[in-house]
C-alpha cells in the first residue's frame, strides 16, 4: 500500500493552507477519504525519514531508554500512558487545545472537522493560520498520526483528554458525552418518546433511534427550528451549560423549562437528579467550537516602563557591585564565627536571623546570598566534630580577583543551580522543615525557568521593564496551562428548578435570545436569533472562574490546587519565575526590572547598543516618571512577536511541513548549557560589566564626629585595615565608619601602636585628621597594656599598685575572686581569656602577655574547610540527547526493524548471521576505547571480541549507539537486537572487510 510521509498529507483546499502537493506516492485529493494512509502508528513511523525520527526522540527522550529494538517497539512505547502524559505536559497551550479538540472529535477525524472545532464555522483567521503548526507539533511527538482525511489521536491521549461519560468532571473544553454515550442504558420506549416529542418518526430499535437524534442535533437548520420553539427560560438553562460544566442538578419536580428540554433530548438524564447537555447540542450552540477561547498565539510580554539602556546598565552594575560586597561580607563574618550545622543539616533559624542582621537585610534575601555562596563553592561544612559552615579555600582566591570576575563566578553558579532559596521555610513531602543549606532544596525545573524567563526579557526592546503578570502568562501558555482570565465558563444559580452541577461566578451577558424579542445571551457577546451562529464577541465574562476547569490529565482530582487555581507543579513554576525576576535584580542581571547589556551577553546574545549621547538607542525617553516605574504600554513589536513566532505556519504552510514546524518555543525544547559554556558567557558578560563598575578608592574623608566616610568602594588593604580600626555604621553608595574606644583597642591588640594609627589615617584621609580622633587614639593607647593578664590559672600584673588596689575595691570585681600575691600582682581562678573580657567590661584596657612577659597580639581566628567542590545541579529525568546519539539510535532502530520484518540486513541480505573472519579481535584497552568512540561518531559497523558472562569468547558485528559509563550500547547484527556490552569484557576491535558490510 501507499503511505504518506509524516506531516506531508494534503490539507483540504477549502479549509487548510493551499498550494500543498501530496507526498510522493501519496494522495493529492482534497476529500476526507482521499488517498490511502498508514493503518497504524508503527506504519507511519516506518514512512518517516531519519531526521523525523530523530526529532521524535529529541522531543521525547524517554523513548530512548532503553534503545527500542525496532519501530514497532518504538510505537508501542510511544503510546505508553506515562510517556504520553509526559509528552502532553511539554505542549504549548494551543497544541493542548488541539489535542483536546481531537479527543472530542470522531476517530478518525478529517482536518476540515478539526478546523471547525478549533476555528468555528466562521473560520477565525488566526486560529486557521496557526492550526497547521499545532498539528505538526502533535505529529512530530507521535501523539497524532494519519493523513489529513484520517487524523488519529493516539488512544492513550484520547483517554487522558476525553470528557468523562459517567461523572461531572469535564475537560477544559467543557463538553459532555455524546448522545450515544449519554443514552447508553436508556430504555427503548423512552428513546422513542424523545423522538416523537422532537418531531421525528419513531424507529424499530435503539440504535437507529440514537442515530436519528444525533442527526437532528448535528443538522444546523433543523436545530435552529427546534430551538426557535423553545421558551425563553429553556434557553437560559442552555446558556448556563453551553460552555461547561455540562452537568446540572434538577429537583424531583423540575420546572417547565427543564421538562421541555428533557422531553426533546436537549438535556439527558445521567443519574437521579442529574442531567447533561449532549456534546452535539453544545457544539451547535457554540457555533462548532470546542473551546470558548482558543489561544493560538502566545500572550505578548508587555512593557511596564521604558528606561534608557544606559540607566538600566548603570543600575544593574551598581546592584552587581552590591552583590559582590554582600557575599564578601557574609563570608568574612562566617570565617570567624560560622554557624553550627544542625543534626538534620542546614542552619538554625537563630543563626539565620543573626546573619540577616549582620548583612542588614531581610531573612529571605539572606537565604539567597547564603545559597548563592554555597552554589559557587565559596562556602561549605568544615566536616569537623563540631561541624560548622565556614568559607572554603576557593574564597581566598575569589576575593583577590577583579570585581567583574567575582560577579561572573556568582552568576555562573546561579544560572544552572537547582538548589532554590525560595523554598526555605516550607516543608517537604514528609512535613519536615526546609532550612537554608539543608537537604531537599533542589528543584530541577529551576534552571529552565531562569533561562526562559531571562529569554523573554530579552525579547523586549533594550531598557524595557516587563509586567511580571505578562511574563507569567506567557510561560503558562508555553506549558499548556489555561490563562487565568480565560479558564472555564462560570455558572450561577438559575430559576426554573435547575442549578449547574459545578462552578461559581456568573455567566450572564447581554445579547439577543433565541425566541422572540430579547433575552439573555451567552455571556461572551451577542448572538443572532435567526441564524443561531457562532458568538460574535470574544471577550471574557466578568465573572469567569479564576483558574478555570481542571485539566483532566494534569490534576484529575488528585493534584492539589493552589489559591491561584494552579496545580502544585504549575504553582512551583510560577513561583520559580517570580523568584528569578527578584534574584536577577539582586545580582544585577537586570536593572530597574529591564535586562541589562551584560545580562544579554550572559544569555549568549549580543549586548544592546546604546546611544552615544546618553539617550537610548531608539531615541526614546523614560516613561516611568523619574526613578520609579510608571504606567507603560505594551512593547512595540511584542504583540507582533507572538505572530512572528509562529513562523511559516502563519503564512500558509501545510501541517507537517518544515515551514510549519517553526513556532513558539515548546516547553520541552530546553537543552541545558554545559558548565563550560555558561562560564564562558559569564566571562564575556563580565567584560561588558567591567567599565560600569566603580574603581576602588585609596582614601576616606575623616570627620570631627569620630566618623570616616568612604565615598565609594575601597581598595582591599584599606578596607581590611578600617574594618579593624573602626565599626561600620552604615552602608550604601558610601560607607560610614565610626571610631570607638573598643575599635581602637582592637587595632592595638592586633599589633599596631598609636604612631602607626596616626600615620595610617594621615596617609589615607583627604581631610586633616580631626583633633578628637587623635585624642581618642592617644587616650586608648596610654591605658592599653598597663594591665597584663597571664596564666596562673590567670594573673593580673601592673606596675601601678594603686590601679590594682582600685580593681580590688571595685564591687564589680567580686565575681573575679581576685587576691593580691604581691604589690603589683593579682591572682584569679578564671582563665586568661575570660579575665580579659571581664576587665574590659569594667572599663579597663588590659593586654594579654606570654610566659616570657611579652604582649600577645590577638587576631580573630580565621577558619577554612578542606578543599570542596561546589554542589552539582540535580537534573530531572533523562538528559537531552545529542545529534550523535540520535543518529546512532535511529540507525540501530532501522536495522532492528529490517531484521524483524525479514528485510535485507547490513550484511547484504544473507540469511545466516554474519561471522567474523579469523580469530578473536584483540587490541589494547586504549585502542579499543578509541576505536569504539570513532565508530560511534562515524556510524561504521565494527567487529568486537567479547567475553560472555559464562566466560566464553565470542565475536560480534555491531553498529554502535553510544559509549558511556563503561558500557557499550549497540545494535548486534549477529543477534539482530540491541545489546549492551561492558567495556572491560571487550577484548578488541576490528574493521569488517568490504564484503561484510
Amino acid at each position: 500500500m501507499t503511505t504518506e510521509r509524516n506531516g506531508e498529507a494534503r490539507v483540504p483546499a477549502e479549509t487548510g493552507p493551499a498550494g500543498r502537493a501530496g507526498a510522493a506516492g501519496g494522495s493529492t485529493g482534497t476529500g476526507a477519504g482521499a488517498g490511502a494512509g498508514p493503518r497504524t502508528l508503527a506504519e507511519e513511523l516506518r514512512s518517516r525519514g531519519d531526521g523525523e525520527l530523530a526529532e521524535l526522540l529529541r522531543a521525547r527522550p524517554d523513548l530512548l531508554s532503553p534503545v527500542p529494538g525496532d519501530l514497532t517497539q518504538l510505537a508501542t512505547r510511544a503510546v505508553n500512558r506515562a510517556s504520553v502524559a509526559r509528552a502532553l505536559e511539554q505542549l504549548d497551550r494551543f497544541a493542548v487545545q488541539t489535542a483536546e479538540a481531537l479527543a472530542v472529535a470522531p476517530d478518525p477525524c478529517a482536518y476540515d472537522t478539526l478546523l471547525t472545532l478549533m476555528a468555528g464555522e466562521d473560520r477565525e483567521e488566526t486560529v486557521t493560520a496557526e492550526l497547521p503548526r499545532a498539528v505538526t507539533t502533535l505529529r512530530t511527538r507521535a501523539l497524532l498520526w494519519g493523513g489529513s482525511g484520517r487524523l488519529h489521536l493516539v488512544r492513550t491521549a484520547r483517554e487522558l483528554l476525553a470528557p468523562a461519560t459517567t461523572g461531572p468532571a469535564a475537560p477544559s473544553t467543557g463538553l459532555g458525552p455524546t448522545v450515544s454515550e449519554a443514552t447508553a442504558g436508556m430504555s427503548p420506549g423512552r428513546l422513542q418518546q424523545i423522538l416523537a416529542t422532537a418531531g421525528l418518526p419513531t424507529t424499530h430499535d435503539s440504535v437507529t433511534a440514537v442515530e436519528a437524534l444525533t442527526a437532528l442535533f448535528t443538522d444546523r437548520e433543523r436545530m435552529a427550528g427546534l430551538l426557535g420553539e423553545a421558551p425563553p427560560e429553556a434557553l437560559r438553562v442552555l446558556d448556563r451549560l453551553v460552555w461547561g460544566p455540562p452537568y446540572g442538578q434538577v429537583p424531583a419536580d423540575p420546572g417547565p423549562a427543564v421538562r421541555w428540554l428533557v422531553a426533546r433530548g436537549l438535556l439527558l438524564p445521567t443519574a437521579p437528579g442529574t442531567v447533561v447537555l449532549p456534546r452535539e447540542v453544545a457544539l451547535h450552540l457554540r457555533g462548532g467550537r470546542a473551546h470558548r477561547f482558543p489561544e493560538p498565539l502566545p500572550p505578548p510580554v508587555e512593557t511596564a516602563a521604558q528606561y534608557s539602556p544606559r540607566s538600566v546598565d548603570s543600575a544593574g552594575a551598581g546592584q552587581a557591585f552590591t552583590a559582590i560586597g554582600t557575599v564578601d561580607d557574609l563570608l568574612h563574618t562566617w570565617e570567624t564565627a560560622g554557624p553550627a550545622v544542625l543534626r538534620a543539616g542546614g542552619v538554625s533559624i537563630r543563626d539565620l536571623k543573626r546573619t540577616a542582621a549582620a548583612l542588614d537585610t531581610d531573612e529571605a534575601t539572606a537565604v539567597f546570598w547564603i545559597e548563592l555562596a554555597y552554589a559557587a563553592g565559596l562556602l561549605a561544612s568544615d566536616g569537623t566534630t563540631d561541624e560548622r559552615f565556614v568559607p572554603t579555600p576557593e574564597y581566598d582566591d575569589w576575593r583577590t580577583r577583579p570585581a567583574q570576575e567575582r560577579w561572573a563566578a556568582l552568576v555562573a553558579a546561579w544560572l544552572p543551580a537547582t538548589r532554590t532559596a525560595g523554598v526555605v521555610g516550607g516543608h517537604d513531602a514528609k512535613g519536615r522543615a526546609l532550612t537554608v543549606l539543608g537537604p531537599g532544596l533542589d528543584r530541577s525545573q529551576a534552571p529552565e525557568m531562569r533561562h526562559r524567563t531571562l529569554e523573554l526579557l530579552a525579547t523586549l526592546p533594550p531598557g524595557a521593564a516587563p509586567r511580571p503578570e505578562s511574563v507569567l502568562a506567557r510561560l503558562r501558555w508555553e506549558r499548556g496551562v489555561a490563562s487565568e482570565a480565560r479558564g472555564g465558563a462560570g455558572a450561577g444559580t438559575v430559576t426554573g428548578g435547575f442549578a449547574p452541577g459545578t462552578g461559581t461566578g456568573t455567566g450572564a451577558g447581554a445579547g439577543a435570545g433565541y425566541g422572540g424579542g430579547t433575552g439573555p445571551g451567552y455571556g461572551d457577546g451577542s448572538r443572532d436569533r435567526a441564524g443561531h451562529g457562532a458568538p460574535s464577541g470574544r471577550t471574557a465574562p466578568a465573572g469567569a472562574r479564576r483558574g478555570g476547569a481542571p485539566d483532566g490529565w494534569r490534576t484529575a482530582g488528585t493534584a492539589p490546587v493552589s489559591a491561584r487555581g494552579l496545580s502544585s507543579a504549575e504553582e512551583l513554576r510560577t513561583r520559580l519565575t517570580e523568584w528569578t525576576l527578584r534574584e536577577a535584580e539582586l545580582l544585577g542581571v537586570t536593572g530597574r526590572g529591564a535586562l541589562s547589556a551584560h545580562g544579554r551577553v550572559l544569555l549568549g546574545l549580543p549586548a544592546a547598543t546604546d546611544g552615544t549621547d546618553g539617550t537610548d538607542g531608539g531615541g526614546g525617553t523614560d516613561t516611568g516618571g523619574g526613578d520609579g516605574p510608571g504606567p507603560g504600554t505594551a512593547a512595540s513589536g511584542t504583540a507582533a512577536s507572538g505572530a512572528a513566532a509562529s513562523g511559516a505556519a502563519a503564512s500558509g504552510a501545510a501541517p507537517g511541513s518544515p515551514a510549519a514546524s517553526a513556532g513558539p518555543r515548546p516547553a520541552g525544547a530546553f537543552a541545558p548549557r554545559s558548565a563550560t559554556a555558561i562560564a564562558a558567557s559569564a566571562a564575556r558578560a563580565a567584560e561588558v560589566l567591567a567599565p560600569l563598575l566603580p574603581e576602588p578608592l585609596d582614601h576616606v574623608l575623616l570627620q570631627a564626629d569620630l566618623t570616616a566616610v568612604a565615598p565609594g568602594p575601597l581598595e582591599r588593604p584599606l578596607a581590611e585595615a578600617l574594618d579593624v580600626l573602626a565599626e561600620i555604621e552604615s552602608k550604601g553608595g558610601a560607607t560610614v565608619y565610626r571610631f570607638t574606644p573598643d575599635s581602637v583597642r582592637r587595632a592595638l591588640d592586633s599589633g599596631r601602636i598609636a604612631e602607626d594609627l596616626h600615620a595610617f589615617l594621615a596617609e589615607h584621609s583627604r581631610t586633616p585628621v580631626p583633633q578628637p580622633l587623635s585624642y581618642l587614639i592617644d587616650d586608648v593607647a596610654r591605658r592599653h597594656g598597663h594591665l597584663r593578664v597571664g596564666a596562673a590559672s590567670s594573673y593580673v600584673r601592673c606596675e601601678d599598685d594603686g590601679l590594682l588596689a582600685e580593681i580590688l575595691a571595685d564591687k564589680r570585681s567580686e565575681g573575679l575572686r581576685l587576691r593580691r600575691l604581691a604589690p603589683t600582682v593579682l591572682a584569679a581562678e578564671l582563665d586568661p581569656a575570660t579575665l580579659l573580657t571581664k576587665l574590659r567590661e569594667m572599663g579597663y584596657a588590659p593586654a594579654a602577655e606570654s610566659a616570657e612577659g611579652d604582649v600577645l597580639i590577638t587576631r580573630p581566628g580565621v577558619h577554612r574547610t578542606p578543599p570542596r567542590t561546589p554542589p552539582a545541579p540535580v537534573a530531572e529525568g533523562l538528559p537531552v540527547p545529542d545529534d550523535t546519539l540520535l543518529t546512532a539510535t535511529v540507525r540501530a532502530v532501522r536495522a532492528g526493524d529490517r531484521a524483524a520484518s525479514g528485510g535485507p540486513g547490513p550484511a547484504g541480505g544473507a540469511g545466516a548471521p554474519p561471522r567474523a573472519p579469523g580469530g578473536l579481535p584483540r587490541s589494547t584497552p586504549g585502542d579499543t576505547l578509541a576505536a569504539l568512540q570513532a565508530a560511534a561518531l562515524t556510524g561504521s559497523p565494527v567487529w568486537i571480541g567479547c567475553i560472555t558472562a559464562e566466560g566464553a569468547a565470542d565475536r560480534r558485528l555491531i553498529a554502535l549507539v553510544r559509549v558511556e559509563s563503561g558500557v557499550v550500547t549497540a545494535y548486534d547484527h549477529t543477534a539482530e537486537e540491541v545489546r549492551t556490552y561492558p567495556l572491560h569484557r571487550i577484548t578488541g576491535v576490528a574493521e569488517p572487510s568490504g564484503g561484510e558490510i
